[in-house]
């Protein structure tokens, strides 16, 4: 909705932006580079109102000297000069306009630049917390929204001021009197404008609300998956009454407030109107009363033209409190982002050592994810190098949490991760994350193709090598299989391909990246029990040799562990391997038993029919 200028919002008037010199500052920093242009803006803006005089003045002298003289010649001389500053006038007009959208675009440029870059540094805390719809709301429309800010509020504030300049005193330089009679009009214009804006600014909040109604339930029900359930339970008919109600009412707001508006238009016409014609009245009566014998029906009807020049600029002007309040406002909102602390960075000379051999050692860990709640308490365990370890533990209990720290997706809270004898803090980042594979649950590919979301690991990587790691993730058949082969679309976020398809590709992915510590976050869990058996040698030969943390709620996965961690309640209850833990009776034993107990004992019903059927 295209906010009433003049007004301000209940929430824009009660964020309403801190303005000190600082802030200033620091706007015009991002103007800094681009100073020579922006006073070529200036100049032209200042050139383009003394043109826009020129017309005026020069239809004065038509009326005194070419009409009034019987001169032919001097009529087209004058006609020619007009239509020349017109086209001067449109030429420098054009110029300006380029010169604010080149400063604009650029400066659009430059902040999106610096937020995708800042953005891309910021936690993995950071983008769970955040609502994506405002990560990207900041992103593409509150900087372009700068654009505005620029070519808009800024430049209309100048050449507005440059108007208003220019024509008082051309009005007041050739007549004072006139020119008084002509500026007392503009109070008048004030009332109704605040009055009409108000009414107006009312009807249209009142119809974004129900726009944002409507909005919402095509959003729900024409989506796949709200046009599923509206049709599984059949409420086609409900929900198109619904829409229906929801867009009378729009519909309703909408006459409302284009009937209000043709109001204020013809309260405004006949307001603008009434200045020229106290004009011509001061005028008629000065001329022929004989009260200014210089006074020349010409100059009247120049001054005519210039006050009508003169008010649309006032009125702007009369608004650029809210125009300046909105400006700050988004501009503090970018920068709210720009000031959000980089929690996780690569540190300043970061260690690049080889992790050939390098064992994973979780040193008495601690970690919440806000200070006052602590979810992990004293986490101390060591992955010998070259090893597996499976951890379990019920949902929430921080499998997932654990393993983010060896990437640094979060940092500890105390204690510390090391690799070899090196603290992940001190690893250079991006080093020490090219050394690390993971294959999560939720399997994220880009919309594109197999091959170039395969290539993400490896970006050099040839056909042959992207063909051994599908076949080692059991992919590759069914990559061919597709009508375009390694080509084929996979959609948005992977929604062409099945579940178990999405999680293959993902493996294969890591196959081809070739990390030296390998994390499987339930990287099986999509996969039916067919898919898993054709894949888990290839993570078997996947894993072997490198140093490697699973968590499962596959039991094969679980008896192939070198050492297995069960969680609970934040902390290792126990730690062994699968026969081991099964004879403690402990947490291990009842997680065990809940989630394979019925598998087991429906694996042993089977085997008793067979054998009585043979």
């Amino acid at each position: 909705m295209r906010q009433p200028r003049g007004f301000l919002t209940d929430e824009e008037k009660n964020n309403l932006p801190k303005v000190d010199a600082a802030l200033i500052r620091r706007i015009l920093s991002y103007l800094t580079p681009y100073w020579g242009k922006f006073i070529l803006v200036f100049i032209t803006i200042i050139l383009s109102s003394v043109l826009g005089l020129l017309p005026s003045i020069i239809t004065g002298r038509i009326v005194d000297e070419a009409l009034m003289g019987d001169s032919m010649a001097l009529l087209i001389k004058l006609l020619l000069s007009a239509l020349a500053t017109l086209t001067a006038s449109q030429v420098v007009s054009v110029l300006t306009t380029y010169l604010n959208a080149w400063i604009s675009q650029h400066i659009i440029f430059d902040m999106k630049n610096q937020m995708y870059a800042h953005l891309q540094q910021m936690s993995h805390a950071f983008f769970t917390g955040e609502r994506q719809g405002d990560i990207i709301t900041r992103m593409n429309t509150d900087i372009s929204g700068v654009s505005s800010v620029i070519s808009g509020t800024l430049s209309s504030i100048l050449s507005n001021v440059a108007t208003v300049v220019t024509t008082l005193v051309a009005l007041f330089g050739m007549n004072w009197m006139m020119a008084i009679v002509g500026v007392l009009v503009i109070p008048l214009l004030i009332l109704p404008t605040r009055s009409a804006g108000r009414t107006r600014w009312k009807l249209l909040s009142e119809s974004q609300a129900k726009h944002d109604e409507m909005n919402q339930l095509i959003n729900e029900t024409l989506s796949v998956s709200g046009s599923m359930l509206t049709k599984l339970f059949t409420r086609e008919k409900s929900e198109y009454d619904r829409f229906v109600s929801v867009n009378g009412e729009v519909t309703r707001l909408a006459l409302k407030e284009q009937l209000s508006g043709r109001f204020f238009f013809l309260v405004m016409g006949i307001f603008t109107q009434l200045g020229p014609l106290l004009i011509y009245f001061a005028g008629g009566y000065l001329i022929i009363g004989r009260i200014d014998t210089t006074l020349t029906v010409g100059t009247i009807t120049a001054m005519v033209a210039l006050v009508n020049r003169l008010y649309r600029p006032v009125e702007s002007l009369l608004n650029i409190g809210v125009d300046f309040t909105r400006s700050l406002a988004l501009f503090t909102r970018i920068f709210d982002y720009f000031d959000r602390p980089i929690e996780i960075s690569s540190p300043r000379d970061g260690k690049k050592p080889s992790l050939e051999g390098a064992d994973i050692r979780f040193e008495h860990v601690r970690f919440g994810y806000t200070e006052d709640v602590e979810i992990l308490h004293d986490i101390d365990f060591t992955v010998p190098a070259g090893q597996m370890a499976a951890i379990i533990g019920p949902s929430g209990s921080g499998k997932s949490t654990i393993i983010n720290f060896i990437p640094r997706l979060y940092d500890v809270k105390g204690g510390s991760v090391k690799i070899g004898d090196v603290d992940v803090r001190d690893f250079d980042l991006t080093y020490l994350r090219s050394q690390i594979g993971m294959v999560t649950q939720d399997t994220y590919l880009f919309n594109g193709t197999i091959k170039e979301n395969l290539l993400y690991a490896k970006p050099d990587a040839t056909d042959e090598e992207l063909y051994e790691a599908c076949k080692a993730a059991s992919i590759h058949d069914f990559i061919l299989s597709q009508p375009k082969g390694y080509e084929s679309e996979v959609g948005n976020r992977g929604l062409k391909l099945s579940g178990g398809e999405k999680q293959r590709i993902s493996i294969a992915r890591v196959i081809l990246k070739d990390p030296k510590i390998l994390i499987l976050d339930e990287a099986t869990s999509a996969l039916d029990s067919i898919s898993e058996a054709a894949i888990q040698d290839a993570l078997e030969v996947l894993m072997k040799g490198r140093t490697s943390i699973v968590i499962a709620h596959r039991l094969s996965t679980i008896m192939a562990a070198d050492t297995i961690l069960a969680l609970s309640d934040g902390i290792i209850a126990e730690r062994g391997r699968h026969e081991e833990l099964l004879e403690k009776d402990g947490v291990y034993k009842q997680l065990f038993d809940t989630q394979f107990g019925r598998m087991l004992e429906w694996e042993a019903e089977c085997d008793c029919k067979c054998e009585e059927d043979a």
